[in-house]
């Protein structure tokens, strides 16, 4: 990128936010503090208000607005891309917000790059596992999203695994992420006096209170970083037939998979896992093409699973 359309993009990411660091533009364009110092000089001496506070950061004065910004084929191209993730992995109110406001971006596109996303748009398709999104309200999302940004309780009527009941929950949610073909929440809840991570397809409603957070929390980052890591994981090696080995692709995760490799006729699937009672149980999905190479107890837990089961059809 060369120093105009760095310039250009900088007076660009000012817009974006109310402040910004200048470490966060270093960072962006993995330049020194000293050259954005300079550029930030560049776009004062071009007449653009700038207020810069030490410590703090940049931010344009209030009311200071570039006109429409012309995006490249190449940006143009990923707004059609991210339209169809949007479209699959999120909730049906998230959708029609992105759509909204995807029309608000074509909108300022010039003629050739209005007539290649039309030209592209059967060009590009996500497809997605059952579970990528779902839920009983179309807009858990959107709903939970509200609630982190104007820190409101959010009511939420929710079903465990495993179980039939269903209990109200008052929770107060810092942040959603996506993992394994699920969204998810972590919020404190008032009903467990703790922290609680919450799946969206098992949250059969959802509202937003006028209740604000009784309690400060950290970002959900700051959270997630703060985790103590899993202890006592123990390496389990397998080896399964390699048409097999696709079908179990999406609960591989859920056991701590790592690697795979091509051992002779096999695939060697390496996991570190924290439950060998529970990665045996999964196992024997598919034991009967497969073979266990590591450890020894895992064999052990595989025979008692199975000689329970043959105890009870006695």
């Amino acid at each position: 990128m060369n120093r105009f359309d760095r310039i250009t993009a900088i007076l660009i990411q000012l817009q974006s936010r109310k402040v910004v660091k200048a470490q966060d533009i270093a960072a962006r364009f993995d330049i020194s503090l000293r050259t954005v110092y300079r550029d930030i000089r560049s776009l004062e001496e071009a007449g653009v208000p700038l207020i810069g506070e030490a410590g703090v950061g940049y931010s344009l004065v209030d009311g200071y607005r570039l006109p429409p910004v012309m995006f490249t084929r190449e940006e143009a191209i990923s707004f059609l891309t991210a339209e169809k993730l949007v479209e699959k992995f999120t909730d049906t109110a998230t959708q029609k917000r992105f759509e909204s406001a995807l029309y608000k971006i074509k909108s300022v596109l010039k003629s050739t790059e209005k007539d290649l996303l039309e030209n592209m748009e059967g060009h590009i398709q996500v497809f997605r596992q059952s579970t990528a999104f779902h839920a009983a309200s179309d807009d858990t999302l959107e709903v939970l999203l509200k609630c982190i940004s104007e820190k409101k309780i959010a009511r939420i009527s929710y079903k465990a695994f495993n179980t039939t009941d269903t209990t109200e929950r008052a929770i107060e949610p810092i942040g959603i992420f996506h993992e394994n073909n699920y969204w998810y929440t972590i919020g404190f809840c008032h009903l467990r006096h703790d922290y609680r991570q919450f799946r969206s397809d098992r949250i059969l409603k959802i509202s937003c209170t006028d209740r604000t957070f009784e309690n400060k929390h950290a970002s959900l980052k700051e959270y997630l970083d703060a985790l103590p890591p899993k202890e006592n994981l123990e390496r389990v090696v397998i080896r399964v037939e390699p048409e097999l080995a696709r079908y179990i692709q999406n609960q591989k995760y859920y056991y701590g998979f790592v690697s795979e490799q091509t051992i002779g006729p096999w695939m060697e699937m390496t996991f570190l896992s924290d439950s060998l009672p529970a990665f045996a149980r999964w196992y024997l999905m598919f034991a009967d093409r497969s073979r266990i190479v590591s450890p020894e107890a895992l064999r052990g837990h595989v025979k008692g699973v199975l000689s329970a089961a043959l105890s009870s059809l006695e």
